[in-house]
Order: structure tokens, then C-alpha cells, then sequence
């Protein structure tokens, strides 16, 4: 079974403002090649009214664009380097539009990606969306944190319970476009057909692991659990956009 490939599968990708915010900021991408691999990205703008919006969508239509022209990847390490080097000219392309017009000063977005080729992933992390999947039964969440409670839980400083009440729980750590320079969490995972979901703040700030985990593994369509999670959200409080890519392979 080690070399069989995944590339037959269902992905829903949503976004809603939410209940607070008056702008949606959040954008999401579910996309799959000539080749049949498959890219999934969300990304949550940061800057305020016609900045992070501009950051999120800069991020994702590059992303979509380059990836649709790709004929596939022949190895890894191939697969790796293009998209974090994707990654890198969409840093470059929000920072140098922020450069030119002084209106997009400060924007710049969180960005989540997993690209799936055959029996492997790339999954890179850039702030603080995250990506989830589902194993032996139990959600487990694949990225770190980039903020400064995240820092001070992973060096013992403070407790999980007390990041949520943090007043710098916001305070991002990392982020695309904000400087020329940019650092990437990237690795590369084997793929054995594992449902993800990438999401940003607005959905884990106001939906409980646990009940993330039973609609998950609930046996509504992958639409249905979107719609769910949002509607759940939305339920708690709704205090932030929410944006969800969701894929699953076909059973």
C-alpha cells in the first residue's frame, strides 16, 4: 500500500464574515492541476478596511494561477521548493504593492497550504491559521501557532487555558507581506489519505477541538461540514471572519 496514490477526493471551501467584523478578509483556496494533485490554502488578511482583503486575495490568486500552470512535480524536493518559493514572490508582491501605495502600508495576511502529490504533502504555515487532520480517530492539529502567546505556551510561560484570555493572543509572530524577508514553516508528510482542514481564527476561537472533531467525522457531505462549522461559529459568538477549506478523499 505504500505507493498507492490519493488523488481521487471532494474539497468545500467557504468563507463568512462573521458576526462582528464588517469586512470579510479571509480568503480561501481548493484547487487541483492538470495532474491531479491538489493545493488547499486559507488565508486571513491583516491591515484593516481594503488592506488585509487585498493581502488575501493578492496571496491566493497568485498561488491559484501558478499552480493551475503547472504541469506536476517529478520529486519532493521539487514539490517543496515551488511552493515555498510561490510563497516567497506572493511575500514579495504584497510587500512591494504596500511599498508603492501608501493606503496598503501594514497590510498582509496569515497563509495556511497543503499540496498533495500522490502519497506525499507539502504543508507550509505562515502565522496563525491553522491545519487539522484526523488520526486514530482523534483531531490533531498540524501547524504551530506563529504569535507571542503561542511562543510563551511552547516555552512553558503560560497555560492553554490562559492563552485564550492573553491580552496579546493577537499578536502575530509571522505574517506575508509585511517584510521583504520572509520565513517559512515548511516540511514535507506522507499522505495515506487523511482528511484535512485548514481554517483560520475565526473558526478554532469559537469552536471547541471536540466539537470540531465530531463533525468531521460526521457522515454529512464535505459542504454539509463546512456549512456546520460555520453555522456552529457563527452560534458562539461569531467574533472574527471564518474561513474553511475542507477535502477528504473519496471512500
Amino acid at each position: 500500500m505504500k505507493n498507492k496514490v490519493y488523488l481521487s477526493g471532494q474539497f468545500a471551501k467557504k468563507t463568512d464574515v462573521g458576526k462582528v467584523r464588517l469586512t470579510n478578509e479571509d480568503r480561501v483556496l481548493a484547487v487541483t492541476n492538470l495532474k491531479g494533485n491538489v493545493l488547499l490554502v486559507v488565508c486571513d488578511g491583516m491591515g484593516g478596511s481594503s488592506k488585509g482583503d487585498l493581502a488575501s486575495t493578492l496571496a491566493t490568486d497568485l498561488l491559484r494561477d501558478e499552480f493551475q500552470n503547472k504541469k506536476g512535480f517529478l520529486t519532493r524536493a521539487g514539490a517543496y521548493h515551488w511552493l515555498t518559493s510561490t510563497i516567497r514572490r506572493a511575500n514579495a508582491q504584497i510587500y512591494d504593492e504596500a511599498y508603492k501605495n501608501p493606503q496598503y502600508k501594514g497590510m498582509g495576511t496569515t497563509l495556511t497550504a497543503i499540496l498533495i502529490v500522490g502519497n506525499y504533502a507539502v504543508l507550509a504555515q505562515i502565522g496563525d491559521s491553522r491545519a487539522y487532520t484526523i488520526k486514530d480517530s482523534k483531531l490533531m492539529q498540524m501547524t504551530e501557532d506563529q504569535t507571542y502567546v503561542g511562543y510563551l505556551y511552547r516555552t512553558g510561560q503560560i497555560t492553554e487555558e490562559e492563552m485564550k484570555t492573553h491580552p496579546k493572543r493577537h499578536v502575530l509572530m509571522n505574517a506575508l507581506g509585511i517584510y521583504p524577508s520572509l520565513e517559512i514553516d515548511a516540511r514535507i508528510i506522507n499522505y495515506e489519505g487523511e482528511k484535512f482542514l485548514l481554517c483560520s481564527d475565526g473558526l478554532y476561537n469559537n469552536v471547541s477541538n471536540r466539537d470540531i472533531e465530531a463533525i468531521l467525522k460526521n457522515e454529512d457531505s464535505v459542504d454539509e461540514k463546512a456549512d456546520e462549522l460555520i453555522a456552529l461559529a457563527n452560534a458562539n459568538g461569531g467574533s472574527d471572519n471564518i474561513g474553511i477549506v475542507l477535502w477528504e478523499v473519496f471512500k
